[in-house]
């Protein structure tokens, strides 16, 4: 998607001025990936003119392959943010209805997007879209299964958007969550789809474990906000044999949001490509959100030696 924000502390157009970036859930865990070292491919359904074009050469500047990215006829979908300050928090408007990707998923070839891949990733945004998208993650996900993929799914429930599709979201992401190895789900998440009422982040992993049998890793972030600028984020990963928790990272100067969750899935995803162990995969992934928090755009740009840099509690000062 094209991203579209207000300049820093102001108001959606306050003055006539946007900056424009490019987005969305399943990019910003490619480009997170392929900045932490690791071969992502991008599949999608872009529009067959300039802008798709643009969304091309940027995701490739960043080291991720775009040959499955297909063109078709239609427009490219929007979001606009006004990013927040102080006790006023941040604001997104979807502008996505009728995009290529919107209306023709089914050009995605899964067979030749997933030859030879390990893992395939999904976001929650591209069901909430329409039922023909749905349909495709739900076909992504089987065939990555089918293929000896493993698959992660980010709940990343967005309510304006399943509002605007005018379904219920529940049985949707049900069928979604079944067919994940690794689910990046909040206990709100799971509440909504079991329909149930954990008392606790434990309890909702308990859930999710009983319901779906291929389900192997449950993990999440937990944040308070205490202004736009400050924040306090930890990380929790839950498997069917334990639990594992961060301490909480204070992440104050905050600069841009949006796209930390994804920092922690690709956070994630690199620990458990690379062997690393259950607790410094999730102090990873949680210092990877956090130095995202640093970034303005999508985008965490931060590299391997970046999250280690911070790990080593050197703080802010000068890497000389």
């Amino acid at each position: 998607m094209i991203r579209l924000s207000a300049p820093a502390g102001e108001l959606m157009l306050q003055t006539p001025r946007l900056d424009l970036t490019f987005g969305g859930a399943e990019a910003n865990v490619a480009v997170s990936l392929a900045r932490l070292g690791h071969e992502a491919r991008f599949a999608t359904v872009l529009p067959d003119n300039a802008l798709g074009d643009a969304a091309i050469t940027e995701l490739r500047r960043h080291g991720v392959d775009t040959n499955l990215c297909a063109l078709a006829d239609g427009r490219m979908g929007l979001y606009f943010v006004t990013l927040g300050a102080g006790p006023r928090a941040s604001e997104v408007l979807y502008d996505r209805a009728d995009s290529a990707f919107a209306r023709a998923p089914e050009k995605i070839d899964w067979r030749t997007a997933l030859d030879g891949a390990d893992w395939l990733h999904v976001s929650g945004v591209t069901p909430a879209l329409n039922k023909a998208c749905a349909d495709a993650a739900l076909a992504g996900m089987r065939a990555a299964r089918a293929a000896g993929a493993k698959v992660s799914f980010d709940a990343n429930f967005r309510a304006k958007l399943w509002e605007a599709r005018g379904d219920d979201p529940r049985p949707t992401l049900d069928a979604l969550f079944g067919e994940a190895d690794l689910i990046f789900a909040a206990s709100r998440d799971i509440a909504l789809v079991a329909e149930q009422k954990p008392a606790n982040e434990q309890e909702a992993a308990r859930i999710a474990f009983a319901r779906y049998p291929k389900l192997r890793r449950v993990s999440a972030t937990a944040r308070k906000v205490l202004s736009a600028e400050a924040h306090e984020l930890s990380g929790m990963m839950f498997t069917r044999s334990g639990a594992t928790s961060t301490r909480a990272h204070a992440v104050t100067g905050v600069v841009d949001r949006i796209g930390g969750g994804d920092a922690f899935a690709a956070g994630v995803l690199h620990g458990l490509a690379s062997g690393m162990g259950e607790q410094e995969m999730l102090d990873f992934a949680v210092a990877a959100a956090a130095l995202k928090h640093t970034v303005r755009g999508d985008f965490n740009l931060a590299r391997v030696a970046d999250v280690e840099f911070y790990l080593s509690n050197s703080g802010s000062d000068v890497r000389r």
